[in-house]
């Protein structure tokens, strides 16, 4: 049985921001081509009346809510597939990170979905729950406790903390056969 160490706030922390930069860069073409649409749309109209509405503030806060209701949408889409696939994003495998669930199997869609929104739990009150990695035994944020999942460093150690994972290489003793 391979026994893997739980990841540490400052490697997930760079892990989330590798990918929080794919995602800027997800977001930012999707803008673009959304933007593309929205002006030629309104230019093939012939109407102008749209740029007095955009000192509407109104119409700003539409806009702003509906940039964000999107935006948060590419996260949890993003996160979902990542874990639900692999449980590695590609940050989590630059750094060597993988999400599990804490009996250390790999994660369904449904956890990685749920895993998903707890990001936005753990974000509100100052990020609390994402600090909180920093002082949890298991290194488990607030998301991770509300989908029941650890994250490990897959790489092997001979650790006595962490969380035991078979990995198929060693027979039981009851299976071993006898000579």
């Amino acid at each position: 049985m391979t026994v893997y160490k739980y990841a540490g706030f400052w490697r997930r922390f760079i892990a989330y921001m590798i990918d929080g930069f794919i995602i800027g860069i997800i977001f930012f073409v999707l803008a673009i081509i959304a933007g593309i649409a929205f002006f030629t749309g309104i230019m093939s109209g012939g109407n102008n009346a749209w740029i007095a509405g955009m000192n509407d503030p109104e119409r700003m806060l539409s806009i702003t809510l509906w940039f964000w209701l999107f935006s948060t949408l590419i996260n949890i889409a993003y996160f979902t597939y990542f874990h639900g696939t692999t449980g590695r994003t590609p940050g989590k495998t630059l750094l060597g990170v993988q999400v599990v669930s804490v009996e250390g199997r790999p994660i369904s869609f449904g956890t990685a979905f749920l895993r998903s929104v707890g990001y936005m739990v753990s974000s509100l009150f100052f990020c609390l729950g994402f600090i909180w990695i920093g002082f949890d035994k298991r290194k488990q944020g607030w998301h991770d406790k509300i989908a029941g999942t650890v994250v490990i460093i897959r790489e092997r150690e001979s650790n006595t903390e962490g969380i035991s994972i078979p990995d198929g290489s060693t027979v039981p003793p009851e299976v071993k056969p006898q000579p």
